[in-house]
């Protein structure tokens, strides 16, 4: 018999107990895996193409308080800036909804494809939507939920706001990293709140990436001192500070995964202890043969170390595949976008943990046998 085929049979000697200590880490490095894609997703979250060119603009006391619409001209004629358009969050319930999914803003349509190059919508479906101010255009994902097309009616619940919004879907966009969220004339939410005379936020576009931190400081200057100052910051500063405010969430996936690893080392190592514990004499056996210490911790080392990255492939591998094949955004009511990616860092820090684990499973059978006396191991039954 072959080092190889000793390994191996041994390995896989009580096939019960191989099998279900293989399920356990497969199991657990599953859901390994799928808590980081979903820290990942909070804490990285994707960005669109021109992301790099667009600075957002808040209030700089909270991202709650409004800020004045005499700010535009303002923003508009300072150097670097291409173009700008308010983004009012609505924050409504669609036919009833207690928590409906997909977020709403009003928006200044001639401005859409300016500052949002990204989404793609037919031309006519841009055209329909910029000349009726009760019209709205549709993410791709959202209209795919409900089965929505061009000339639907689409009301809205207003929850924030003391108004509903009587809305009719003109278009359908789509290329955008978030394909669920609708868009609506900021006119139109004006008229029905009698014209207040402010938007929730500035989205501005930078003429190039290079004049992006000039035009940051410019638009922070020029509101400085005033009643409404802003804080203007790249997009993904401003998703950045958004997710912080999550802080507890990335603290909670965070402890949860190194619960999970610590409870599943302690299942790999109460099951390598007991195959050896059962082979005590065999050990001896081979020590009477002239086997040595590092040999032998070599053998418990392969076996620990196989039935781990077995678990690995069924869990780590299963989980990048059920990733690949599922809508996150119809499983999870579309709290998550439609896919999410199990990246190459993911599966290298889950195969981190099954190394690791072949690893530490492996030192306290193998100290065992290191002390074990050729005698005293032959006394012991199997």
């Amino acid at each position: 018999m072959t080092i190889s085929g000793f390994i191996l049979k041994n390995a896989f000697r009580n096939k019960r107990r191989a099998a279900l200590c293989v399920l356990s880490v497969a199991a657990s490095l599953a859901l390994f895996v799928t808590l980081l894609v979903i820290l990942d997703f909070f804490v990285n979250p994707p960005e669109d193409i021109g992301a790099s060119l667009r600075i957002a603009v808040r209030n700089k006391v909270s991202i709650a308080a409004p800020l004045p619409v005499r700010q535009r001209a303002t923003i508009l004629k300072l150097p670097g800036v291409e173009a700008v358009t308010s983004l009012t969050y609505f924050g409504g319930n669609y036919k009833g909804e207690e928590n409906t999914y997909f977020a709403q803003f009003g928006i200044e349509p001639d401005q859409l494809v300016a500052v949002f190059g990204e989404a793609k919508i037919p031309h006519e479906q841009l055209q329909a939507w910029i000349a009726d101010r009760t019209s709205c255009i549709v993410g791709a994902d959202t209209a795919k939920k409900y089965a929505l097309k061009p000339g639907d009616k689409f009301p809205l619940v207003g929850v924030l706001y003391p108004i509903d919004l009587d809305l009719t879907v003109a278009g359908i966009y789509q290329g955008t990293t978030d394909d669920r969220n609708v868009f609506f004339h900021q006119k139109y939410l004006d008229e029905l709140l009698g014209d207040p005379g402010t938007v929730g936020m500035w989205w501005v576009k930078a003429r190039s990436a290079e004049e992006v931190p000039g035009a940051i400081d410019r638009i922070n200057a020029a509101f400085a001192n005033t009643s409404a100052e802003v804080l203007a910051e790249t997009e993904r500063a401003f998703q950045l500070d958004f997710i912080s405010m999550m802080a507890n969430v990335k603290v909670l996936i965070s402890s949860i995964c190194a619960v999970v690893v610590f409870a599943l080392a302690l299942v790999s190592a109460s099951t390598m202890s007991m195959a050896i514990r059962e082979r005590l004499r065999e050990l001896s056996v081979l020590k009477a043969l002239g086997f040595r210490r590092h040999e032998l911790f070599a053998f418990i080392l392969a076996e620990s170390f196989g039935l781990s990255v077995v678990g690995l492939l069924l869990g780590g591998g299963g989980t990048a595949l059920f990733f690949a094949a599922t809508d996150f955004s119809s499983l999870s009511g579309g709290f998550l976008p439609a896919s999410l990616a199990v990246t190459p860092r993911i599966l290298g820090l889950a195969a981190l943990v099954a190394v690791g684990l072949g690893v530490v499973s492996s030192l306290a059978p193998a100290l065992s046998v290191a002390r074990l006396s050729v005698v005293e191991g032959l006394k012991t039954l199997d």
